[in-house]
């Protein structure tokens, strides 16, 4: 954490290198929740690239340098929100992301589908604690919700893919 600290103070300060560095480490967690909620790599790109640039131009309001990670999550799912109006788009299953080798991708078609058919407000919730790796309070600051309410969500999310999709399998794993 205090690495991270220091990464975030020197890009406040102007170094660009500090924040190429903080972008690096968290890129694949924003590429995962962006395409979480948006239709395709195009949009994705468009999303992250457009939360990159709104995060460098506004670093100096960050507030507390420890939490960068929620920060530029947040940045980012406003921007693919905005993005999801913009065309009017549900989040449907990607294109992209057809089988090509055995049962892994199988797999992974099959939890695109099981999210994309939940609620927006339990797919976020979901989305935030498994992908983004938010803990409950975090979410709940972050959706700026009771942390009972984040619990909820997270509880009925999941049991509505346990009885939906789930049935036979016991318990939902998911591995980052």
């Amino acid at each position: 954490m205090g690495s991270l600290k220091a990464l975030v103070k020197k890009a406040k300060k102007g170094d660009g290198e500090a924040f190429v560095s903080l972008i690096t480490q968290y890129e694949d967690v924003l590429y995962r929740t962006a395409s979480r909620l948006l239709n395709n790599d195009e949009d994705v790109s468009d999303a992250m690239q457009d939360a990159i640039i709104s995060a460098y131009e506004k670093l100096h309001t960050l507030k507390n340098d420890e939490y960068f990670n929620t920060w530029i999550c947040k940045i980012l799912i406003n921007k693919c929100n905005s993005l999801l109006m913009k065309k009017k788009n549900i989040s449907v299953m990607n294109e992209h992301l057809l089988p090509e080798k055995g049962n892994d991708e199988f797999q992974k078609i099959e939890l695109e589908d099981a999210l994309n058919s939940l609620n927006e407000i339990y797919r976020l919730a979901l989305i935030l604690y498994y992908i983004v790796g938010l803990n409950v309070k975090e979410i709940s600051e972050f959706l700026k919700e009771p942390e009972g309410t984040v619990k909820s969500r997270l509880s009925r999310a999941k049991l509505i893919l346990r009885n939906n999709y789930y049935k036979h399998e016991g318990v939902i794993v998911y591995e980052k």
